[in-house]
């Protein structure tokens, strides 16, 4: 003989899983005007960030969400309600081992071509521009150098002559 199969449940699995249907604060505290100046009551119908709730959360029906909506809004605009609650997260701690500490500056350049693309340097040509690059900073700051000795014995001498020469003629 063949295997019977059991019957089918007649419920769907969602409703079994949905399980008792909430109540309204209105239907239970019996209001029938939702009102704006009423704090208390508004609060239970928006979150901690100062969103409205949805219906399935509050237990309200269509035309009592309506009323809700339409009294937070009000309260909103009259300064009852925050239209928003800033909500800051504790940020961690950062460790300075977690991360390499940042260069100043400037990335560094790169001093050779990328691989592959045939322009390959030699080392020796690597080595003639840094060279290069050595000698032209030390020239400069010898010329840095001298621009400021020329520059600070110049002016001394003829400040002096003109202060005499002021000191002769305030004499007469």
């Amino acid at each position: 003989m063949a295997r019977r199969m059991p019957p089918r449940r007649t419920k769907s699995r969602d409703s079994a899983r949905r399980g008792k249907k909430k109540v309204s604060p209105l239907t239970i505290a019996k209001v029938d005007f939702v009102d704006y100046k009423d704090n208390d009551m508004l609060r239970k119908f928006v979150s901690e960030r100062a969103k409205l709730k949805t219906r399935q959360n509050t237990g309200n029906d269509e035309k009592q969400q309506r009323d809700v909506a339409r009294a937070v809004k009000n309260a909103r605009e009259m300064a009852l309600i925050p239209y928003t609650n800033r909500v800051t997260s504790q940020r961690r701690e950062r460790r300075s081992d977690d991360r390499s500490a940042r260069a100043d500056g400037p990335p560094p350049r790169p001093t050779a071509p990328p691989p592959g693309s045939g322009d390959e340097a030699t080392t020796e040509e690597l080595e003639a521009v840094e060279s290069v690059e050595v000698v032209e900073s030390v020239e400069s700051v010898e010329v840095v150098e001298t621009i400021e000795t020329e520059a600070t014995d110049e002016p001394a001498e003829p400040l002096e002559a003109v202060d005499e020469e002021d000191e002769e003629g305030a004499e007469s």
